[in-house]
């Protein structure tokens, strides 16, 4: 159980109690500040009974004691803790006897100040000595110090042991409480960007038919909200964290993705990730110039590790783009324009004479979703350069439609099955035949004026059997999208490249499904994420196990996964909204809605999404027609 509100976490089993093993404790920016926390009240831990997360920056536990003598199996001690990311815990004892109580409560805490990295590998050192300090304990270390105060302060603080020790006397049917608050020296509060009135998602609310609707996206919202960051240089700029525990930082080709689909929230998380990235893009003459950096990541067992940096560089011109038809300022977009130049730039020059965008760079394989990835980029940069009055976008046209010649030639493999699209090309030339959930990004094409989507590398018989293959057993596990087919050499279900379900992924397909009018196959792909996020309180992780669902089945969580994930949960908007196709072009004054006809959850209302800076609500009906509740002053409905 992971409450988030950066820098802040705190992690927790379902006990309640925090013992110091494994993950457990509270975090800021990165160090475990405590790691146990442990309540005895009259010599005895309570019995756990439940464990529930409020929000996602909270938690709350409940456990119960008998304490009287009397023999009965009724437990008349309910003791309730709250914790939250914040660095706080309330502890509530609520008496149920008719005669007061003495209760001697105390408190065991302990630290060892660890990195999340050391704790990860499993290299931590034993726990600190503490000193009484203020109200509290104290704990410090080369690497810094923490304390945690109570209010009331205890009767007796024994550092030796790390323990707080209070006496109280609780009427009939009384309570008393105890706060703990956990602070890192030299750090003050935590303050979450997503809590502030400024923080720069809007709170949309979706309603309907399917009562798991009104669940997915809240718990969705809530999650990115508490997993943004500001710039600490630039406070006005906000990104979104990867995800929690384990990449909690920017992670720029996650952070573009997750703000691309949250644009139906309004364009500010994307002016602020852009902003955020370009000040990071490498302007120095050479090879890399106009790149936005980014690590390495692994690929599977079939391909070397790809670089992130390639796919944020051509993100960036996407983002900004789509971000102008959601109704993003012109003023914004102007800034912005000459880092998504850079890119361009750089993708032009980095091809060169030949077709293919090879990642990493200059000896690497030719990866689908590269190529997918460079397509998309150069017709949407090429609209952008066109509507900004900027120079280079038939060269980007011609490239692209060079391309998709080429692409369709070289990258779609036939077999008996009707054929399917090659992974990737190695150096020398050979195709790789996996068939992987990558492909997804093939149709994914991006968002032009009027509604239109760009189009796609694939023509319309290899787009059909596309469809016809990410719907097929072999990759839809009935909890989404296998990130590997099932019958693939080096499949494993809980290959995080290899068989498992990857969320961000899996939204696309049907988003994109969607968009190629093969609605039959992306409903299908949406009602088993939908099921899956049911399963984890709604709650999605970045990836879990892809194994096949059946009855009496639940999707199997992924030990390394995220959760909250910053893809995860900007794919929960993606998917709703993809219900009701939504399509705007602000600087046209237009939306086009396009929902899915075939309506595969009922009825279904999204009420608070922004369109042209303006609140913006829309109602399918079980007939999968749309209609526009409430949009901008003189939006008007495109055809």
């Amino acid at each position: 159980m992971i409450c988030v509100a950066l820098p802040g976490l705190a992690i927790s089993t379902d006990q309640g109690q925090l013992t110091g093993h494994g993950l457990e404790g509270f975090y800021r920016a990165g160090r475990r500040i405590l790691s146990r926390c442990q309540v005895r009240v009259a010599g005895r831990e309570p019995l756990a009974v439940q464990a529930r997360m409020t929000s996602a920056d909270r938690a709350r536990f409940v456990g119960t004691l008998r304490v009287t003598p009397h023999g009965g199996p009724d437990p008349d001690i309910v003791v309730e803790r709250t914790r939250s990311a914040d660095g706080t815990e309330l502890i509530t004892l609520h008496s149920a006897t008719a005669r007061p109580l003495r209760l001697p409560v105390e408190v065991a805490l302990g630290t060892d100040l660890a990195d999340l990295g050391a704790i990860a590998s499993g290299t931590v050192g034993p726990e600190l000595a503490a000193t009484v300090h203020d109200s509290g304990l104290r704990w410090s270390c080369a690497a810094g110090a923490s304390s945690v105060t109570a209010d009331p302060p205890p009767a007796d603080a024994i550092a030796s042991a790390g323990l707080l020790r209070w006496d109280f006397e609780v009427p009939p049917g009384g309570t008393v409480r105890v706060e703990l608050r956990v602070r890192l020296d030299g750090a003050g509060p935590v303050r979450a960007v997503g809590r502030a009135a400024t923080s720069p998602l809007a709170t949309a609310q979706a309603t309907g038919d399917d009562p798991r609707v009104r669940a997915l996206l809240a718990t969705s919202v809530a999650d990115l909200q508490a997993l943004l960051v500001r710039d600490p240089a630039h406070p006005a700029d906000t990104h979104l964290a990867a995800g929690a525990p384990w990449r909690c930082g920017l992670a720029p080709a996650d952070a573009l993705a997750a703000a691309r689909m949250t644009l139906p929230l309004g364009t500010r998380l994307a002016a602020g990730t852009l902003r955020t990235l370009a000040r990071t893009q490498i302007t120095a003459p050479g090879p890399r110039c106009g790149m936005i950096p980014g690590p390495r990541r692994d690929a599977g067992a079939h391909l070397p590790p790809g670089c992130t940096g390639t796919e944020a560089t051509l993100l960036f011109p996407v983002l900004l783009a789509e971000a102008r038809r959601w109704g993003l300022p012109d003023p914004e977009t102007e800034e912005l324009l000459p880092a998504a130049e850079r890119c361009l730039t750089w993708l032009r020059t980095t091809v060169g004479e030949g077709p293919y965008l090879s990642d990493p760079q200059p000896g690497g394989p030719v990866r689908c979703e590269t190529q997918a990835h460079a397509h998309r980029a150069a017709l949407l940069g090429a609209d952008l350069l066109d509507a900004c009055g900027r120079p280079g976008g038939d060269g980007l046209r011609e490239w692209a439609r060079k391309l998709r010649a080429t692409f369709r030639r070289d990258f779609w493999i036939d077999d008996p099955g009707g054929g399917r699209p090659a992974a990737a090309r190695t150096p020398d030339g050979r195709p790789l035949p996996h068939l992987c959930a990558t492909a997804v990004h093939l149709l994914d094409t991006g968002l032009l004026g009027g509604g239109a989507h760009a189009p796609g590398l694939l023509d319309r018989v290899q787009t059909e059997q596309l469809a016809r293959l990410l719907g097929s057993p072999v990759m839809n596990s009935g909890w989404g999208l296998r990130g590997l087919g099932a019958k693939e050499i080096g499949y494993n279900p809980f290959g995080h490249r290899s068989g498992a379900v990857r969320v961000h992924e899996t939204a696309i397909a049907v988003a994109g499904l969607a968009a190629a009018g093969y609605e039959k196959e992306g409903a299908e792909l949406l009602r088993g994420v939908l099921t899956a996020a049911e399963a984890f309180g709604h709650r999605l992780p970045e990836m879990y196990a892809g194994e096949r669902r059946g009855d009496g089945t639940a999707p199997l969580p992924h030990p390394a996964a995220c959760r909250p994930a910053a893809t995860a949960a900007a794919a929960g908007v993606l998917l709703l909204t993809t219900l009701a196709g939504v399509r705007p072009d602000a600087p046209a004054g237009t939306v086009t809605l396009r929902p899915l006809r075939g309506a595969p959850l009922g009825e279904i209302g999204l009420t608070g999404l922004r369109v042209a800076g303006a609140p913006f609500s829309v109602r399918v009906s079980r007939l999968g027609l749309a209609m526009v509740e409430e949009a901008a002053d003189g939006l008007q409905l495109g055809v």
